[in-house]
């Protein structure tokens, strides 16, 4: 059962409906005897960390318009709690909610970087660039005490598994020290996820991520260590945020960003209510453009799943966003691509306890 939209600080969706995969579902009404008033321990939902444990952890998929073939996911929720996130359904197959329950109920592998060693030395492993961060964010708040991340770079450095990293998230400079060491070996890019510059929308757009300067200043700390970083804009939202593309762009490439890319608002699934909450919530006076304009750029649907249309849309609106992306990209100097060069050629598996070394005749 959960209440209606309710604007909880430091989060971004406003109910917490129930997994479409649940039996039942309930709604609150108001039944005049103050039923539905909140206490004050309902005020600021708290967070609440679930032990993973992992068979495997190296994800692959077939997607022609994802950037990459393989994955590793940290933490399963997200509590940065951005309302767009297309991984917020995923936490519907753990019979949790895709709204708070995504931001409050976060599950994190403890033995990830064990996992992750073991299929580095499987013998039938061969190595490709994985991308850290493909669902949630490897750098969430929880990270600074859990430390899961940093675990599995040090296992990728000791390898010289070549990672790719996408992240909101300002503590990725806690890391500096490990990922510059990795990037002089072209083993390292990073994608910083830029939506707006705009510290109002950001707030209940994505509220518990890093501000729009602190990101740029990471840009620029990664950028001065020799670590390749790029500009992730995503998403791109009709009305609210892309009027901000071509500064996007522009501030992010100042900082440091040698390359850049976007992807348009995906709203699959439960999304779709969340973010129709969300506008009618924060922008009640423009929902409804907004969301023309989404289903103008997605054939007349609020989301168009086929693949090649998914990320950027289709149509006039979409044309025109295309060119202005490319245009900025152009103005600026950068790359207009998603995904930064690594080295696969490098790829070692250091001696472990126990293995049988080589003899020497000579």
């Amino acid at each position: 059962m959960t209440h209606g939209p309710v604007h909880h600080k430091s989060r971004g969706a406003l109910t917490n409906r129930a997994s479409r995969f649940s039996a039942s579902h309930a709604v609150d009404f108001d039944d005049g005897w103050a039923s539905l008033e909140q206490d004050e321990d309902d005020a600021r939902p708290a967070t609440r960390l679930h032990v993973d444990p992992a068979r495997r952890i190296i994800s692959r998929n077939n997607s022609p318009d994802v950037p990459f073939n393989a994955s590793i996911n940290p933490y399963k929720g997200c509590s940065h709690g951005c309302i767009y996130c297309f991984a917020r359904p995923t936490h519907e197959y753990l019979d949790h909610s895709a709204g708070l329950d995504f931001e409050t109920e976060i599950y994190y592998k403890p033995d990830a970087a064990a996992r992750f060693e073991a299929e580095l030395r499987a013998p039938g492993y061969r190595c490709e660039p994985i991308t850290l961060g493909a669902n949630t964010d490897p750098y969430q708040p929880d990270e600074r005490q859990l430390g899961v991340t940093r675990e599995l770079l040090e296992v990728a450095d000791r390898y010289n598994q070549p990672l790719s990293i996408i992240t909101k998230g300002a503590l990725i400079n806690r890391d500096i020290d490990l990922l510059a060491a990795m990037a002089e070996r072209g083993l390292i890019s990073v994608m910083m996820s830029m939506t707006s510059l705009d510290a109002g929308i950001k707030r209940t757009l994505e509220p518990r991520a890093a501000g729009p300067q602190q990101r740029l200043r990471t840009i620029t700390a990664l950028a001065e260590a020799g670590i390749p970083v790029g500009a992730l804009i995503a998403p791109v939202i009709p009305a609210i945020t892309d009027q901000e593309l071509e500064s996007l762009v522009e501030k992010s490439a100042a900082a440091g960003a040698a390359t850049a890319g976007y992807v348009l608002l995906r709203l699959p699934h439960s999304i779709n209510g969340l973010f129709r909450e969300w506008l009618d919530t924060h922008y009640p006076q423009r929902a409804d453009h907004v969301m023309s304009l989404i289903q103008q750029m997605h054939g007349g649907q609020d989301y168009d799943s086929r693949w090649g249309a998914r990320m950027r849309g289709t149509g006039v609106h979409a044309q025109l966003l295309r060119r202005r992306f490319e245009l900025a990209c152009k103005r600026a100097g950068i790359g207009a691509r998603r995904r930064l060069p690594l080295d696969s050629s490098r790829f070692r598996c250091p001696p472990a306890a126990g293995d049988q070394h080589t003899l020497d005749f000579g």
